[in-house]
């Protein structure tokens, strides 16, 4: 049995962090929350919330405090800049005695990500997961209100992962050994078309969705109406119209990693089927 470790958890408010949290949780360790305003963190009891800013490292000090293992974003602050701080966290995270580090990897280069391989004083993992099926709750509106879903490129396919597989594999890489210096692709079990996606929470909410395609041009004003910029629109274009080939192929990280399956978008739907009911 893994004995009982003391995590770190920093992006904890977000879609993945608390994933990671609550896995951590479940599975008996000790769990410290970072983030910038405690007031507004929103944990279960056994949480340790503790206040600190990635982009002023030397804030991070107390949170580190016997702790073992680190997750890490790539992004801090008000406006989700991307992290320059990553030597100096890592310089705190060893003198600390962290023995573990796991980075959630942005979607792209980074200089904390960088910081993270280059560091050879701890076992790091890079945790790499294609589409979130969180991306659904987009949805909800529309689906509420008009029993609809507008999306582009309908036949594109997507291996999403539930972000809860996330949590799981993070937990596991940040508490027992074998995953130092490896890079994880987290996928889900299945290829799924934006068709296949709507069945699946028109089955969970027990009512009918209907599936609008639109054109590349309609997509990006409907973007940019619900106040999407340019940058985003720009790599949602790429992303849905071409999507890389790591995005639409099933790999068994989970798995291996966690010795169970990989849930399935109908599993995640059947969860979430509340935020689809008006």
């Amino acid at each position: 049995m893994t004995q009982t470790q003391n995590i770190l958890v920093t992006g904890a408010t977000g879609t993945v962090g608390r994933q990671i949290v609550a896995e951590l949780l479940t599975r008996g360790h000790r769990v410290r929350a970072l983030t910038r305003d405690a007031a507004k963190a929103d944990f279960p009891d056994g949480v340790e919330v503790v206040e600190g800013d990635l982009t002023d490292p030397d804030t991070l000090a107390a949170a580190l405090e016997g702790v073992t293992g680190l997750h890490l974003i790539t992004f801090g602050g008000a406006f989700f800049a991307p992290l320059e701080t990553g030597p100096r966290i890592l310089e705190l995270a060893r003198a600390a005695g962290v023995r573990r580090v796991t980075v959630l990897h942005g979607g792209g280069p980074s200089l904390l990500e960088d910081a993270v391989r280059a560091d050879d004083g701890v076992d790091w993992t890079v945790l790499m997961p294609v589409e979130f099926m969180a991306n659904a709750l987009e949805w909800a509106e529309g689906i509420v209100t008009r029993d609809e879903v507008r999306e582009p490129f309908v036949n594109r396919l997507s291996a999403m992962v539930h972000e809860g597989d996330i949590g799981a594999v993070a937990a596991v890489a940040l508490t027992e050994e074998g995953h130092a210096g490896q890079e994880y692709v987290i996928t889900g079990p299945e290829l799924l078309t934006v068709g296949d996606k709507v069945a699946a929470v028109a089955n969970a909410r027990g009512r009918a969705v209907s599936l609008v395609e639109l054109t590349e041009e309609q997509a990006v004003d409907q973007w940019r109406a619900a106040g999407h910029p340019e940058d985003v629109i720009g790599f949602l274009i790429e992303a849905y119209g071409n999507t890389p080939e790591v995005g639409r192929t099933v790999i068994d990280t989970v798995e291996k990693v966690t010795g169970r399956p990989a849930r399935s978008f109908g599993q995640w739907s059947a969860e979430h089927a509340a935020a689809f009911t008006a």
